[in-house]
């Protein structure tokens, strides 16, 4: 069936609809909904059976909707509307929730119901469970969907009195500031972070601090400081840690608030963006191996069970900037002091990685210089994972990946992929060649044919397609939440195998004999020469995509390469045109419509 995806962005969940819709056979094009477009005369061009909106923060035009079937997503059960609904679900702590798949028609999120598929609420941030469980029963309800569309026989049922019977399940307005703002006298820890969770990563939570306005982004909460409410105690892995009545936040990252006339602002560590009006704060950092745990965060863990040992990270919205990529590769060489023949690499939930950090890189006095020092810096963490010897390295890929971050994975010995991770192993929708070994990684696992397909093509990539390429090992079928259970017994069970000691023994025999005909710096001095020369480059176009990407802006118009429709392929001979995008990664508090 010839699909066509509405969306406001091409992001996460409208590449893995994108991705999966695919891999069933459908031919998939994307078309997306920006101001001063007219959607009737794209729909038109398109000619498609089937319209699904993914993500969608505007209205289908009644134009289009009564021409076609448009079955929209809604990140809410049956009979919740309104512009902010999973915020409110997490503001008012709810713990089962739901994605329905409703046909548009001439009242916001009051179509007819096409499949509606429940799913349960943990305690994470909105775009955490975006990515995770809502993404999870999103796709199960749109697979539905289509099948029962496809089918030509399916009847959708009536939003009647019956699917508002619950009171929480009404029309809701924009959950805005007034509702978000915390109230540091009085609100709990607890209250706090909910509000804290329920506007990451889009829109913050408004607050003064330190003479400025700024909005808040993630929260975590800590065990042991103490101070006056509303009090800055302490900095750690960049965030800031913050007095509540009764306890104490880690506030991860900061947004000031845009001035009239002036640009958009963006997300930065919030000691870096504090800069110069952080008051001296102890830098709280905590041991790798701490003889005593307790429940506060950082982004950088490690524990052992038995022959296997597991180091953890989980860097906001998945970036890896030049100083997180050198904490990590210290506790990585830490990791591999330690007595295992196992080391699990990879985060819980959520992100793997995307790569270098382009926020922070454009904050910088010098962008073209901190662009260097981060590509360096990874390259230096790929460097370890790849020749370590010792040990089997497995990369645990929780969430999505994309550019280096699918490369850092690549370096391990063996792969493991959560069966809702989307991986984005390319680069040049950013204007780059890439690095992070990728020459010498990507033809290793791929064939050096769907190699220069992926990155040629830069399409996003199921776990599904991943598997089939040889792009992972192994696709773990579960939720987020059990994946580091599921993936702690696998662990187990490889590093109790006879094989495995000889597989550890063979490593450092390759390793030799990968040095002496192609040594890896020879990779990695390759693919830095072409870096360093767009970043020196202030024409290249690395600087402006960067830029458009860091603030957000829309295309004028729908990118060329969004539009012919493909189908999934996953040998080395693609069709002429595939449907290609960023790695963005946007989450609407508007729901579709």
């Amino acid at each position: 069936m010839h699909i066509l995806l509405l969306a406001s962005a091409f992001n996460s969940l409208t590449q893995r609809a994108h991705a999966e819709l695919r891999d069933r056979g459908h031919s998939v094009a994307v078309e997306l909904a920006l101001p001063g477009s007219s959607l009737p005369d794209a729909v038109r061009q398109h000619a498609p059976q089937l319209i699904v909106a993914p993500m969608l923060k505007t209205a289908i035009p009644e134009e289009v909707w009564t021409a076609h079937t448009c079955l929209v997503v809604h990140p809410g059960p049956v009979g919740d509307r309104g512009p902010s609904s999973l915020d409110w679900a997490i503001h008012e702590g709810v713990d089962q929730w739901g994605v329905t798949v409703l046909q548009a028609d001439g009242e916001m999120d009051a179509g007819d119901v096409w499949a509606s598929v429940p799913c349960r609420i943990p305690q994470v941030s909105k775009s955490e469970l975006y990515r995770g469980e809502i993404a999870d029963a999103a796709l199960e309800a749109v697979m539905l969907a289509v099948e029962r569309f496809a089918g030509g026989t399916h009847v959708p049922r009536k939003q009647d009195a019956a699917c508002t019977a619950d009171a929480r399940l009404r029309p809701r307005p924009y959950l805005d500031q007034s509702v978000r703002r915390i109230d540091w006298a009085e609100d709990s820890t607890r209250t706090v972070l909910r509000k804290l969770r329920a506007a990451d990563s889009q829109p913050g939570v408004l607050d003064v601090l330190l003479g400025g306005e700024w909005y808040l982004h993630g929260g975590h909460p800590e065990s042991v400081l103490r101070g006056r409410p509303g009090e800055l105690l302490a900095t750690r892995a960049g965030a800031v840690c913050r007095a509540t009545k009764d306890g104490a936040v880690w506030i991860p990252e900061l947004r000031p608030r845009r001035g009239p006339g002036q640009p958009p602002t963006f997300k930065l560590p919030a000691v870096r963006a504090l800069g110069d009006r952080l008051p001296p704060l102890p830098e709280h950092a905590l041991p790798l191996l701490p003889e005593v745990r307790h429940r506060t965060w950082t982004d950088i863990r490690y524990r052992e069970d038995g022959n296997v040992g597991f180091l953890s990270f989980s860097f906001p919205g998945g970036a890896m900037s030049t100083e997180q990529c050198r904490r990590l590769l210290d506790a990585y060489r830490e990791a591999c002091a330690r007595p295992t023949s196992v080391l699990v690499l990879g985060g819980e939930r959520d992100f793997f990685s995307n790569g270098i950090h382009l926020n922070v890189i454009e904050a910088a006095d010098d962008p073209a210089a901190a662009s260097w020092a981060n590509i360096n810096a990874i390259d230096d963490l790929v460097e370890a994972v790849l020749t370590t010897t010792d040990r089997l390295v497995i990369s645990a890929v929780a969430g999505n990946a994309a550019a280096g971050g699918v490369m850092l994975a690549l370096a391990a010995d063996e792969v493991w992929c959560r069966s809702g991770a989307v991986l984005n192993p390319h680069y040049r929708l950013m204007g780059l060649y890439g690095s992070e070994y990728w020459t010498h990684t990507l033809p290793r696992r791929v064939g050096p044919a769907t190699a220069e397909r992926l990155m040629r093509k830069a399409l996003p990539v199921s776990s599904a397609s991943a598997l089939r390429l040889g792009l992972v090992d192994r696709v773990v079928d579960c939720g987020p939440d059990e994946f580091a259970r599921e993936v702690g017994g696998l662990a187990a069970r490889l590093a109790s195998l006879p094989a495995t000691a000889s597989r550890i023994t063979a490593k450092k025999t390759e390793l030799d004999r990968l040095e002496s005909a192609t040594p890896l710096a020879g990779f990695r001095e390759q693919e830095l020469a072409r870096m360093r020369r767009t970043f020196d480059d202030p024409d290249a176009p690395y600087h402006a995509l960067r830029r458009s990407f860091v603030h957000k802006e829309r295309p004028p118009c729908t990118p060329p390469h969004l539009g012919p429709a493909t189908v999934a392929q996953t040998g080395p001979n693609p069709s002429a045109a595939d449907v290609t995008g960023t790695a963005l990664d946007g989450v609407s508090s508007r729901p579709n419509g």
